[in-house]
């Protein structure tokens, strides 16, 4: 198996945990694309992969439904997607994905939590070339052979296929998104959820002691509603 397998088996998705944290990001995400594409999935990419990670999510079609059509309204303000980053304690590097409405709140919040729990907000640049940008899809398992697949897939972009309790992940960089995408629902196969990771190229590892003083950090940045997604080069157990 290949690092994005190692990646998606050690991750702690803590965001997508909590019920209410994941409607929050759907929600945000919906205004995002259908500010971007327009409310109608059949003709908007972005806004159809957003809907099949809230039925993943269980969110309710009434809750999808009242989002797309509250970000038509022309007074919704739109969210910027703005990427941070910087160092934990220990020399770990961090990536800190957010979605904010309110640019000057979401930075001052950022490096707050850099300064009370020892870290260095860094400048742009300074640590995503530490990380490979890559976008995942999640399929019903079915009759499919992972191997088989990955091998029809790679002209198409993809790097890694792989099965888990929940189904097949295919995974590629973040620039294959749009083609995999249209090669999945050509073959008419159905798409549980999709999304995109960062994932170290190499990771540290820490003692316990350490590992709480990042962990610190990265539950702060977590609990703050514009912080999407945080990414570490810590090696996790």
């Amino acid at each position: 198996m290949g690092r994005a397998f190692e990646f998606r088996k050690g991750r702690k998705m803590k965001r997508w945990s909590a019920m209410a944290k994941a409607f929050t990001r759907i929600g945000k995400d919906i205004v995002m694309a259908v500010k971007e594409g327009g409310p109608n999935p059949e003709a908007n990419s972005r806004l159809r992969a957003v809907i099949q990670n809230a039925k993943a999510a269980n969110m309710p079609k009434d809750n999808v439904e009242r989002a797309i059509k509250k970000a038509t309204d022309k007074d919704t303000a739109n969210y910027k997607e703005v990427l941070f980053e910087g160092y934990a304690p220990h020399g770990i590097a961090l990536l800190i994905e957010t979605a904010t409405d309110n640019n000057n709140r979401t930075v001052a919040n950022v490096r707050s939590y850099f300064n009370k729990c020892n870290g260095t907000m860094g400048t742009q640049g300074s640590v995503e070339f530490m990380f490979d940008h890559t976008c995942n899809f999640r399929i019903p398992k079915g009759e499919i052979d992972p191997e088989e697949l990955e091998l029809e897939l790679i002209d198409f972009g993809a790097e890694e296929v792989f099965e888990d309790e929940d189904g097949i992940l295919i995974y590629a960089p973040f620039g294959s998104f749009g083609t995999i995408q249209k090669e999945l629902e050509n073959r008419k196969m159905e798409i549980l959820s999709s999304g995109f990771e960062r994932i170290p190229q190499i990771t540290k590892k820490l003692t316990e002691a350490e590992m709480a003083d990042v962990e610190k950090l990265i539950e702060k940045m977590e609990e703050d509603d514009d912080v999407m997604n945080v990414y570490h080069t810590m090696e996790e157990n």
